[in-house]
């Protein structure tokens, strides 16, 4: 344990009533075994109330202050202060309340409307629906409100009544006693599950619950520019609410096939094309694929390898603003024959020989090996 108590709290030795007080409740909710489950935390947690148990009491706190902890020595264990007490119920019934759905210390029961639960959907794209976006029919599984009760729960002509055993409350109370004193425990009533009301004749429609599992097709529209991990709100198609309240919402999680041909940068596409070791050399144009279909692809004379080339405004719309989009980039390879008939060769090396003799450097091997690195 810390020599210092006033250390442990983290206040100065001027801290007054109020000061410890929060300082001691702030760290015991932190430390609390019930709550931190990391390697040392219980011992951390009895050196905090240790060190409140003595600061908190005028008479202790004095003795600390003027001879240390040989001052309080085998004291504080045969009893506590009552801000000591207090302090700590504080904490300890915040801890069971928080375990019983955090109905908190006035335990209300739920007799207001209460929201649906939102439900979530994986859909899985092709390429081109995530660039350009698109209608989609989904089938949904979530609950409806029971149209024979109407919600309640109870046979046509019946309602509900009031729990016998919370009182309508929605809760139970059960005193516990600790070492620190008699604390009361709220958890939810068993009988009711909170509601505060029980029904003896169930709607043969839901079987009581009020509700119903359907399942339902809905229409969905993808955005152009989606992208793996896009999330898509669809309003009120999530679990119906109770006791009147709105449903949930669904959430549509997208994910996006890999294309073989195509590949995406963020707003661009990626993609590469093979072309001739003539056609690098004395320039061409050619039809290639984009997003958008065929489009010309000018190759400019003395194309080296791996260079990009550039299709502007062929890319992907950018999210939310369909107008404005990304380029499309090719990747140029070049296709060197191992193989050529004895015409090229006769041809290549007639080129090689007038190239050599224009550098002083001549010959077929030099020529090919240094065809694609000119300046």
């Amino acid at each position: 344990m810390a020599s210092d108590y006033y250390e442990i709290l983290g206040v100065s030795h001027s801290a007054d009533k109020e000061d410890l007080k929060r300082a001691y409740r702030r760290l015991a909710r932190k430390y609390h075994p019930d709550v931190n489950k990391e390697p040392g935390a219980e011992e951390r947690f009895k050196e905090i109330n240790r060190a409140y148990e003595i600061l908190s009491d005028p008479e202790m706190k004095a003795r600390y202050d003027r001879f240390g902890e040989a001052g309080v020595s085998g004291a504080a264990s045969s009893g506590f202060s009552s801000d000591f007490t207090d302090s700590f119920a504080d904490i300890f019934e915040s801890f069971f309340s928080g375990f019983s759905g955090g109905m908190g210390t006035q335990g209300r029961r739920r007799t207001g409307p209460v929201r649906g639960d939102d439900l979530r959907i994986d859909l899985n794209l092709e390429f081109q629906e995530a660039v350009f976006g698109g209608d989609k029919e989904l089938t949904i599984k979530h609950l409806e409100t029971c149209e024979t009760c109407n919600g309640s729960g109870a046979k046509s002509g019946t309602r509900p009544k009031t729990c016998s055993t919370c009182g309508g409350t929605g809760q139970v109370r059960r005193a516990t006693r600790t070492p620190f004193g008699s604390f009361t425990q709220v958890s939810v009533c068993p009988s009711c599950n909170g509601s505060g009301q029980v029904i003896e004749e169930k709607c043969t429609t839901c079987g009581g619950r009020g509700q119903n599992e359907v399942t339902k097709k809905i229409k969905i529209t993808i955005p152009g520019g989606v992208d793996n991990g896009t999330r898509l709100r669809v309003s009120n198609e999530g679990d119906a609410g109770k006791m009147g309240g709105p449903p949930g919402d669904l959430y549509v999680f997208l994910s996006v096939k890999n294309n073989p041909e195509f590949q995406r940068d963020g707003n661009n596409v990626l993609s590469q094309i093979k072309i001739s070791y003539l056609q690098a050399i004395l320039g061409c144009h050619l039809e290639v694929n984009t997003v958008d279909g065929k489009s010309e692809l000018t190759i400019p004379a003395g194309t080296q390898p791996n260079t990009v080339l550039t299709l502007e405004d062929k890319g992907v719309p950018k999210l939310g603003n369909p107008v404005s989009r990304g380029d499309h980039l090719i990747t140029i390879e070049i296709d060197i024959p191992t193989k050529i008939t004895l015409e090229e060769r006769e041809l290549l090396e007639k080129l090689a020989k007038i190239k050599g003799e224009r550098t002083g450097k001549g010959g077929l091997e030099g020529f090919i090996g240094n065809l694609f690195h000119q300046k």
